[in-house]
């Protein structure tokens, strides 16, 4: 993502990233990677030696040594896909976890973004230019089998698979007007859930695949305000959950599907808040003077990674860090803690990892921590950008 769009995007992050309808989706053009530990623990053998007694003649030989034993640290499982410039536009890239095998799975000289990973890991879904305007596109996860899910002059994006990857909802303008759709994962039966006089999108399944929470500016003032609604996955039983004079955005469900995780403006500035599925029990898990966004839950549920906006005085910008909570909003730690941009944090699937985008190199590039800090480590290392990490199931 070029710099200036990431500005854009982190500098508007409740209204600009809302009126685009994809603040769970801001970072569109993704890439990510993770390095692995390369040590061993070498085993010690103990030589066990007998001898008779000197008044005998006979002595028994030495019990042979055992050969030492190797046991290596395991590697980081999983891939990470990534969108990078390195080939002069925006492509989808994969790569290992510890950051080999780096490969381009898209090549043409249209735009490719916002790669995301089917349930089982066996697809990559993503958005692209190369129709003239954006549409969906699907391939396997190595590049094969490439397919064109959605095909009209509206615009179709912000796409989230289903969490048994058999369907796939989106947001799309076809119909002079964004709105939630969702179609089967061929592409099939696309059908229109939502249909109000402004724009809806930002679609996020429950775990469970019942339901879909989305942002929505239908209520005045309109263009200018958000609201996070739910609805059952036909698109029936459409819920408002949020009701507050500035925007509240970007929900996203905990693992086992008991709380939403959203950014409200409702204090002046951009904060982390949890609500129950119902909207009751809104609650403001961070609260200070910068900007907290783009809340990511563990795979446990037990904590959340999110961006914490630092203004500096020497920059005109803002500088940004990843910082970490448990799922109360106690504990709160700075895990980035440098003077270059750091966001969009993704989880690996075992919560143990974390990939994140930095600027620390002079531009973007896809690093790897521990999920306590530690370990940071550079994946990708090229003059172009690389951005966007996503981690594979």
């Amino acid at each position: 993502m070029p710099r200036f769009r990431q500005r854009f995007v982190l500098l508007g992050v409740a209204c600009v990233l809302l009126v685009l309808l994809g603040l769970a989706a801001c970072g569109e053009e993704e890439e990510a990677g993770t390095a692995s530990p390369a040590a061993t623990v070498v085993g010690t053998a103990t030589q066990v030696a007998a001898e008779t007694p000197q008044a005998t003649a006979t002595v028994k030989p030495a019990t042979p040594t055992a050969p030492p034993t190797l046991t290596p640290t395991p590697a980081l499982s999983g891939r990470i896909a990534f969108v990078s410039y390195r080939d002069g536009n925006s492509e989808i890239y994969v790569m290992n976890a510890d950051g080999t095998g780096q490969a381009n799975l898209t090549n043409n000289p249209a735009v490719d973004f916002s790669p995301a990973w089917s349930p089982d890991g066996s697809k990559i879904a993503f958005v692209s230019y190369r129709d003239a305007n954006e549409e969906i596109y699907v391939m396997n996860a190595d590049g094969t089998g490439l397919t064109n899910l959605t095909n009209n002059p509206g615009e179709d994006g912000y796409l989230a698979w289903s969490p048994d990857g058999s369907k796939i909802a989106f947001m799309s303008e076809r119909d002079g007007n964004p709105e939630v759709y969702v179609m089967n994962a061929d592409g099939t039966s696309q059908t229109r859930l939502t249909n109000a006089e402004r724009a809806d999108g930002g679609a996020a399944w429950s775990p469970d695949g019942s339901k879909i929470a989305f942002n929505s500016f239908r209520h005045p003032p309109g263009w200018a305000n958000s609201e996070i609604y739910v609805m059952n996955a036909d698109g029936t039983g459409q819920t408002r959950l949020t009701n507050t004079e500035r925007p509240d955005s970007g929900p996203a469900w905990s693992p086992d599907g008991s709380q939403i995780a959203f950014i409200s403006e409702r204090d002046g500035n951009n904060e982390i808040y949890v609500m129950s599925p119902d909207g009751t029990g809104q609650t403001n898990l961070t609260n200070n003077p910068a900007d907290d966004v783009s809340a990511a839950w563990s795979p446990d549920g037990s904590q959340i990674a999110f961006w914490f906006g630092i203004l500096s005085g020497s920059d005109p910008g803002t500088t940004f860090e990843i910082y970490v909570m448990n799922a109360d909003g106690t504990g709160r730690t700075n895990l980035t803690n440098n003077s270059a941009w750091d966001g969009m944090p993704a989880w690996s699937p075992d919560g143990s990892k974390i990939a994140f985008q930095s600027e620390r190199d002079g531009n973007s590039e896809i690093y790897v921590m521990n999920a306590d800090g530690t370990g940071q480590a550079n994946l990708t290392n090229n003059p172009a950008g690389d951005d966007s990490p996503t981690w594979s199931p």
